[in-house]
């Protein structure tokens, strides 16, 4: 048995102060300071916050390697660097790429699943397939020459290790793989890179889409006689992605964001291979990028992804809202989790669920990492 004590607690609708956490594997329980058990190994947090392990939903990369590489090496090496700004979970995530190699990307990942529940990184929650079933016209930085018609057999097939999918529901046949995805596989559907009007993307949620790709980025804007796909996430019960860099979003939107989706809104970094190294030259899909500051770019001056760590995002929207710690926490932790289906046993403190926790100062720089009550991590 291990207790933190010292430490102010984020739970999902409160912080609490002046209390014991519990765990092993899992959380045991938050008690009185004496109500700790005497055999248990006290960690001292020392006035600091103690919170669930991050989950991203939507990251391609990081420390100069990509999922769609496929290779083994580069996924430990994202599972590690990522785990040190916090996230405990992630969804290492594909882009429209060849079909040959998003399929070896998803062996790879299939072969680490069971490694990365022990190893000194971020487990390996699945796949987030976020190409190449989209709309060219919405493509963004992904390349044109590999998108493909929604396919719901392939998605299927793979859905052992596939978790999230993004289709653009107005391409040829993307109702019927919406609602065939839905009715054979637990794999969610994000609605993006897409030019769906409003009524398009509402009919793709009612046949079973229950998320929304990167809010504002590669879909239909939000015009007040035409509210598009940002109308249609906005007003409607699903889960809504937000890149909380303030690049790929006017940071002054993340309020209203936030009022609109409560409980929905799930933070994420759309981070590639350039996250956490020096502005320069890398690249996206085959695709050249240009890294400055937060900007990333490609040669025309596309927006491609992101440098974010998930910390920052919530730094980032704590500097731009009045919304307390905890809700903005929930949408980098509980919300993604339970996007993804994983609600009940990732993304909060509470009894009986894994023991991944993260200990920030109180500017949310993580100091210590917890995955499955072992300390992994420390600053």
């Amino acid at each position: 048995m291990k207790c933190i004590i010292g430490a102010k607690i984020i739970l999902p609708s409160e912080i609490v102060d002046g209390k014991a956490l519990l765990f092993d594997e899992k959380i045991v329980g938050i008690v009185a300071e004496n109500e700790i058990p005497t055999d248990a190994e006290i960690i001292d947090a020392k006035g600091q916050y103690v919170a669930p392990g991050l989950v991203d939903v939507h990251i391609h990369g990081y420390l100069n390697e990509d999922a769609s590489d496929g290779s083994a090496e580069g996924i430990r090496k994202m599972a590690e660097g990522v785990m040190q700004n916090g996230v405990t979970t992630f969804l290492p995530t594909t882009m429209t790429v060849s079909m040959k190699e998003i399929e070896a990307a998803l062996d790879v990942v299939r072969s680490l699943q069971e490694e990365s529940k022990t190893w000194k990184g971020a487990y390996l929650a699945g796949v987030n397939a976020e190409g190449p079933f989209i709309n060219a016209s919405k493509k963004g930085a992904q390349a044109e020459e590999h998108i493909k018609a929604p396919d719901a057999d392939w998605i299927i097939k793979n859905g052992d290790v596939i978790k999230l999918c993004t289709i653009a529901p107005e391409t040829k046949g993307g109702y019927e793989a919406i609602r065939k995805i839905r009715e054979n596989s637990s794999v969610r559907v994000s609605v993006g890179h897409t030019d769906a009007t409003f009524e398009q993307a509402m009919r793709a949620f009612e046949c079973g889409a229950t998320q929304v790709t990167h809010l504002f980025n590669a879909q239909t804007p939000l015009h007040h006689r035409k509210p598009g796909v940002v109308g249609a996430a906005l007003t409607a019960d699903v889960y809504t992605e937000l890149i909380g860099d303030t690049f790929h979003v006017h940071a002054g939107l993340f309020s209203l964001i936030a009022k609109c989706k409560k409980d929905k809104l799930v933070l994420i970094t759309d981070c590639t291979r350039a996250g956490g190294m020096p502005d320069g030259e890398y690249s996206l899909g085959g695709q050249k990028t240009f890294v400055k500051g937060i900007q990333c770019l490609l040669e025309d001056g596309t927006i491609a992804g992101s440098v974010l760590k998930l910390n920052d995002a919530v730094k980032n929207v704590r500097a731009n809202t009045d919304l307390p710690l905890y809700e903005i926490v929930a949408a980098a932790s509980l919300n993604p989790a339970n996007a993804i289906g994983m609600g009940d046993t990732k993304g909060s403190i509470e009894v009986g669920k894994d023991a991944d926790l993260i200990v920030t100062d109180m500017d949310f720089n993580v100091k210590k990492t917890i995955m499955q009550g072992e300390i992994r991590y420390e600053a």
